[in-house]
């Protein structure tokens, strides 16, 4: 099981030391990783910050030195600014695709998705459960900020509600119903939060207005209900 993967039911194949009580026993597969907690999601966040600002000052410097230099080379100055706003709109959109709607399934699955999607409504509140119907996803509060989980990712919207974090994360079994995708891993997140973040890949940090535009419609409702939850804790 690679990281990023979450069992679909029944423990995990014997790899390494047990789990301890509570924790995800997908941890096993990723024990070089530092066990997410709000420091390192912070530094996280810095880190990502640093790099896109690492990657767009060349390209502002340019575009602002070589006008004075030459005039004639201001034409050179519009590509440098187009660079320096492509570079993180690329990256936001690699955030983006965690949330990436699925492929319908057959008809003769559509069955398995109802009855799937009736479980997944039981586990939620009557909000999440309306929002779950018109977008496939769900808002779970945690104590890291409030996460929009999907079938094969995951948004954590930070306290504040002004910074996203994109995580790469799905289950196993790729023959479940989507809803029961989404359903093993809101009830691994619930089961462990921490060790969810630890397993997850991250894939993307940064401001949720760099993020909405490259979501689908579905994705960013999903975005706005968790950042009105984010707000309202008042980080």
């Amino acid at each position: 099981m690679a990281a990023g993967d979450v069992a679909a039911a029944g423990p995990l194949a014997a790899t390494g030391a047990p789990p301890s009580p509570g924790e995800l026993p997908e941890l096993a597969n990723v024990h070089w990783r530092e066990r997410a907690s709000e420091a390192s999601l912070r530094r996280a966040d810095r880190t990502w910050t640093l790099s896109i600002v690492a990657h767009e000052v060349p390209f502002l410097t340019t575009a602002v030195v070589l006008p004075l230099l030459a005039p004639v080379l201001a034409v050179v100055s519009v590509f440098a600014l187009a660079f320096a706003w492509a570079i993180p709109a690329l990256y936001a959109a690699r955030g983006a695709g965690v949330l990436r709607p699925a492929r319908r399934r057959a008809v003769s699955d559509r069955g398995a998705e109802q009855r799937a999607l009736g479980f997944l409504g039981d586990l939620v509140g009557h909000e999440a459960r309306e929002l779950l119907a018109r977008t496939g996803l769900v808002v779970e509060r945690g104590a890291f900020g409030v996460w929009v989980l999907g079938p094969a990712g995951a948004l954590l919207v930070r306290p504040g509600g002004r910074r996203v974090q994109s995580y790469c994360v799905r289950v196993n079994d790729t023959d479940l119903p989507l809803a029961d995708r989404v359903a093993h891993l809101l009830l691994a997140l619930r089961a462990d939060e921490s060790g969810f973040a630890t397993v997850a890949n991250l894939e993307w940090s940064g401001a949720c207005w760099r993020l909405r535009p490259r979501l689908s419609d579905g994705g960013r409702e999903g975005l706005s209900c968790a950042r009105c939850a984010a707000r309202s804790r008042g980080a």
